[in-house]
């Protein structure tokens, strides 16, 4: 009668494809392991890192009287700014900037002969903005607008000096910006004062040639003089044809001589009467003779400069308003962590490093192993 059960296995011998996965764990795992070992603990250069941390603060200052004004003097985070100085230190602008003051080509060029943390010397401006970000890690902080910023490299003094210029170019940036919103805000204050200045300066000058043109100073108080001589003109013709009717009442012949001077006299004042008349724009005359159209002319020029003034005044007062406000409110770069000076290396972390790279081979080696017994296995 058959056995129910399957025979039992033979005992495992060791063949020649294990020996070829025993040759592959080595070739592909221990070797690169190894090599990498004497890399990493022979050749490659110490890093020291210095950290430093601020953040970009706004301060509005309140007015002099303000009697809480220790409170509103409070100065606060800039989330916005806080982003423009995270691109800023990245940027390409600020690399080219450190390189020219420190010469980063020369700070991080290859030490003991190493290919893989050292930066070539003969790298170009793109190849130095790769391998910045490489050194220089900026994150936020756990704060609302703070920055972290860890700058890598072969020596500490190194290290803190980049992060000392890097934070110097980030103030000046923020003082820039600073600047740029203060005039912002004033500049167009600043046009429409200078507006008012100029139509101010037109309104005097007109009037200053008015006056040049006619040689006075005020047409009014030269119309109260003509308006003087017009009135004793008149007292004057009155008197006299008082005199020539009662001489009438008084002598019968017509040749009196009296009558005849009085005649002529009330002729002369007549004249005269018509003369005055004529300048004051009364009757007849031309309009530059006219002193009703001189006045005329004078009253609307004063309008247009006092007009000038108090537009000129308002306009003044909200430049010197918008100049206050402007100063009221700055940005200012406040640093919660000073450049450090690194005492021991931080980098390249050897051990962490080790075991990734033993991790990652020992898991390409098994998929590799498994792909081949998988294709056997379908042969």
């Amino acid at each position: 009668m058959p056995s129910a059960y399957a025979p039992p296995a033979r005992k495992a011998r060791w063949r020649r494809r294990h020996h070829a996965v025993g040759l592959s764990f080595v070739a592909l795992v221990i070797a690169p392991v190894l090599a990498a070992a004497c890399f990493l603990y022979a050749q490659a250069a110490d890093q020291f890192v210095s950290r430093v941390g601020f953040t970009v603060q706004r301060k509005e200052a309140g007015p002099a009287f303000d009697i809480f004004g220790g409170l509103s003097s409070l100065s606060g985070a800039s989330s916005d700014d806080t982003d423009i100085l995270y691109e800023f230190i990245q940027s390409p602008s600020l690399v080219a900037e450190i390189d020219d003051a420190l010469d980063l080509r020369a700070i991080w060029s290859r030490k003991r002969s190493d290919p893989v943390f050292g930066l070539s010397t003969d790298a170009n401006l793109e190849d130095l903005v790769a391998y910045w970000r490489r050194m220089v890690h900026v994150r936020h902080g756990a704060g609302a607008g703070l920055l972290d910023i860890e700058v890598r490299a072969f020596d500490p003094v190194s290290a803190q000096r980049i992060a000392q210029t890097l934070m110097a170019r980030s103030s000046t940036m923020i003082n820039r910006l600073s600047n740029a919103a203060r005039e912002d805000a004033i500049r167009h204050a600043r046009g429409e004062l200078r507006r008012a200045e100029g139509r101010l300066k037109a309104a005097r000058m007109a009037l200053t040639t008015f006056r040049n043109r006619h040689q006075l100073i005020s047409p009014e108080m030269d119309l109260q003089s003509q308006a003087g001589v017009l009135g004793s003109l008149l007292e004057q013709q009155a008197h006299v044809m008082i005199e020539s009717d009662l001489l009438r009442g008084t002598v019968r012949s017509g040749t009196d001589p009296r009558l005849k001077q009085a005649a002529r006299r009330l002729a002369v004042i007549e004249k005269r009467i018509v003369a005055e008349r004529r300048k004051l724009g009364i009757e007849g005359g031309t309009k530059d003779e006219a002193y009703a159209s001189i006045v005329g002319e004078f009253e609307r020029l004063m309008t247009e400069r006092e007009f000038a003034e108090r537009a000129y005044a308002a306009t003044r007062a909200s430049f010197e308003a918008a100049e206050a406000e402007a100063r009221r409110k700055s940005r200012f770069l406040a640093t919660f962590m000073a450049p450090t000076l690194a005492e021991s290396a931080e980098y390249p972390r050897r051990e962490t490093l080790l075991a990734l790279i033993a991790g990652s081979l020992i898991l390409l080696w098994a998929i590799g192993v498994l792909a081949g017994y998988a294709i056997r296995d379908r042969r």
